[in-house]
């Protein structure tokens, strides 16, 4: 299993945290220790609260952030429990939060949890093991047109109708069980022509993957419960890989940096709504060129930073 991948925007993230040495800090998505290795040399008298749903990733943690464990306290969760894992730990309150969000190097590299249309492994993609519903339920089990409307919504696949087509024309003679399966499948529904930019299967891949872990409604619904959770001047730093997942930060940090929104010929405010953060970031941080080469990852990466008011 390789975790080796650097960390994607890890100079910025941390520099996003603006840590103290006091601070408590939450990686949300902990993967492969990466970001939060460098929290934890910044903490002194603070603590790190490392979060993850697979639990490959919390023993991985265990191992590289092992000369700090002291200063550590992991979690086998979703992130989208926050509130309920801090009130495990009888704590209210937190001053930074970062989200690295979609599936982690580790996870694309161990063939065997079927993320990587490149490897032939069972069509799973769960992030957390203990979970019963897979990717193999959705492409035997939707229908057509739910497997149209996850890829077209959620892969901003121009050929979903197709795939959609195809998958379900081709388990009628069999069940589609594998990765490599699937891609020949998709491979099939897509012109020649069309598949010059990247790998066919890419964007169907991707639906699945969200379609299973829910991610998009997780992140959506969680982001204000973050927000909440933060002492004034908390940093919240959330990296995303796709335009879906960016596209829900931006109008969350937008939705919650309003003050009053009633309509300009109210003569008070009946509406009680005030500004909870302060946007950091007007517009995304991106990798600089030099990352990208040494981690074709970080290519589509985009760093939000909001900060407590």
């Amino acid at each position: 299993m390789n975790f080796e991948h650097e960390p994607v925007l890890l100079n910025e993230a941390i520099n996003g945290l603006n840590i103290k040495e006091d601070g408590i800090y939450v990686d949300g998505t902990i993967g492969g220790a990466g970001h939060s290795l460098e929290i934890v040399k910044k903490i002194k008298t603070g603590k790190l609260i490392g979060i993850d749903q697979d639990i490959n990733a919390i023993n991985k943690s265990k191992e590289v952030l092992k000369n700090e464990l002291d200063k550590v306290i992991l979690v086998q969760d979703n992130y989208g429990n926050i509130k309920k894992i801090l009130n495990n730990l009888n704590m209210e309150k937190v001053d930074g939060i970062l989200l690295d969000i979609g599936v982690s190097s580790h996870q694309l590299d161990e063939g065997i949890r079927g993320f990587s249309y490149h490897k032939d492994a069972p069509l799973d993609m769960r992030m957390d093991l203990e979970q019963d519903f897979s990717a193999w339920d959705v492409v035997n089990k939707y229908s057509k047109e739910e497997l149209e409307k996850i890829i077209w919504d959620y892969g901003e696949e121009r050929w979903a109708k197709r795939i959609a087509e195809f998958i379900v024309r081709e388990r009628k003679k069999a069940n589609i069980d594998t990765t490599l399966q699937l891609v020949d499948v998709i491979k099939k529904a897509i012109p020649k022509k069309f598949r010059m930019d990247s790998h066919p299967a890419q964007k169907t891949f991707q639906a699945i993957r969200i379609e299973v872990n829910d991610e998009l409604n997780v992140l959506e619904n969680t982001i204000p419960k973050m927000v909440n959770l933060l002492n004034k001047d908390g940093r919240i730093c959330i990296i995303t890989f796709h335009s879906l997942e960016d596209r829900i930060v931006k109008n969350s940090f937008n939705e919650l940096a309003k003050d009053c929104i009633c309509p300009k010929d109210f003569p008070i405010c009946i509406c009680d709504k005030k500004k909870e953060i302060e946007i950091i970031t007007r517009k995304p941080i991106v990798p600089k060129e030099l990352e990208i080469d040494e981690n074709p990852r970080a290519r589509s990466a985009k760093l939000r930073i909001g900060m407590k008011v």
